[in-house]
């Protein structure tokens, strides 16, 4: 079984181990997102990649919990690089704020596999107490936070508690994904427009 945690097992990895380690989490991202994080496991996503057997997974992967760290990481990493330029180019502190929003819920809109994964992970193991799951949600909030105090510091937003707003924020975008749950025909559109209006209120002086 292969250890596979540390960048500089990463970088001596071959290309073709690389592509295969990504297919296995591609194929992981599409079986949870289609039968959910519960019914997901190593015969499934073994057929959906096309492998002979499980044991390729096991190859890769220190077991079911490793796979999901994986796949948290390259669901996070898709979104950074999806949403990141959008932020950067916007002007000021409450452009750089609508565009987090907007392209936050265009992701979800484009990616339904990958939130639907993202997700259910964590739902699934928060109640284990893991600290994987842990790592991830305050580094998902960390950068929301910091945004808000340096708008703060520039004299752009008005007094709140950093935290508790980006809290607030990231779990009203993540609510889009129960909507859309519950119905599909959701106008995301819609929803985004009235997230920025709300937290333009909210932030302001």
């Amino acid at each position: 079984m292969r250890a596979n945690s540390g960048s500089g097992e990463q970088d001596s990895r071959t290309f073709t181990e690389n592509a295969r380690r990504a297919q296995i989490v591609r194929a992981a991202i599409e079986t949870i997102g289609e039968l959910g994080y519960a019914r997901t496991s190593f015969a499934q996503i073994a057929k959906r990649a096309g492998l002979s057997s499980t044991g390729m997974i096991s190859y890769h992967f220190q077991g079911k919990d490793d796979l999901m760290d994986a796949v948290t990481a390259a669901v996070l990493s898709t979104a950074t690089g999806y949403m990141l330029p959008k932020i950067d180019e916007a002007a000021d502190h409450h452009a750089k704020l609508r565009a987090f929003i907007e392209s936050n819920l265009d992701f979800v809109q484009e990616h339904p596999a990958e939130i639907n994964a993202l997700l259910d992970i964590g739902h699934h193991r928060q109640a284990t107490e893991n600290p994987s799951v842990q790592s991830w949600y305050q580094d998902a909030l960390s950068p929301i936070a910091n945004r808000l105090r340096e708008g703060q510091r520039d004299g752009a937003f008005g007094e709140f508690d950093p935290w508790i707003m980006a809290i607030t924020l990231r779990q009203a975008i993540d609510g889009i994904h129960f909507q859309l749950a519950v119905d599909p025909e959701t106008d995301v559109d819609a929803y985004a427009r009235e997230l920025v209006a709300m937290f333009a209120r909210a932030t302001s002086k």
